[in-house]
């Protein structure tokens, strides 16, 4: 208990001297905005994710045999964008991960000016969104995942990739003691699995409940302070923006 503790502090309140520095608070912020996003595309685009590729791959197979409720068009369009995103961050990561704060600050500042015009275009249609709605809303909104999917593969702070909870979920059981493990790091997994749980409650209820277009505001807020925190955080080039090789 005193470990779970312990990584479960680390994760959200990280001392002066860790070698991660604010990252993974950050990170678990960002995998809130995965279930913000998340929520928002799949039940309001058209059974399609915007940050889970896994779940789209599945979609389109189900789409290709006639399945009810699912579009060939919306899963290759979401595949499409998440890839281009990764690219665009790709090269954001060529040109500043040698110094995690500036990656953290440029990355999460471009994926905020795609998610502003997602909420934009969010709050100017109307329910149901068309197609001149729909497809560029899941554009902009895979483009930004695909970016952050990128950026935080760069930042490979163990379990807290923000997207994908498959491993994270079996390496709590992998390394439980009915595993034969140790039990490490499940504070952390936890952590991680909370916050995407979190997004997509918050998002679904707001969704649902108050306006279609609050899960992108909230969205946008949360990547706005990750990157305000990149860059204030990095300004005087502390030892953790140095990126491991």
């Amino acid at each position: 208990m005193h470990t779970f503790i312990n990584e479960v502090r680390e994760t959200l309140a990280p001392g002066r001297n860790d070698r991660f520095g604010p990252l993974p608070p950050l990170l678990v912020a960002m995998t809130v905005v995965t279930g913000l996003v998340d929520s928002f595309s799949y039940l309001l685009l058209g059974h399609v994710f915007v940050a889970n590729m896994t779940g789209n791959v599945v979609f389109l197979a189900f789409a290709i045999v006639g399945a009810h409720g699912f579009s060939i068009a919306a899963s290759v369009v979401a595949l499409v964008a998440f890839g281009l995103g990764s690219v665009l961050g790709g090269r954001i990561v060529q040109r500043f991960g040698h110094h995690r704060g500036h990656h953290v600050a440029v990355a999460s500042a471009t994926q905020a000016l795609l998610v502003a015009v997602a909420m934009v275009l969010a709050l100017v249609g109307s329910q149901p969104f068309d197609s001149g709605f729909r497809y560029p809303l899941i554009v902009l909104l895979a483009l930004s995942m695909g970016l952050q999917n990128s950026s935080v593969r760069r930042l490979a702070v163990p379990d807290l990739t923000t997207t994908v909870l498959t491993l994270t979920v079996t390496g709590i059981g992998a390394d439980s003691a009915l595993g034969g493990g140790k039990g490490s790091k499940s504070g952390r997994r936890l952590i991680s699995i909370a916050a995407m749980f979190l997004g997509a409650l918050v998002g679904a209820a707001l969704i649902l409940h108050v306006h279609v277009a609050v899960p992108l505001v909230l969205a946008l807020a949360i990547v706005v302070v990750v990157a305000a925190v990149g860059h204030l955080a990095g300004r005087s080039n502390p030892e953790w923006t140095r990126a491991e090789e």
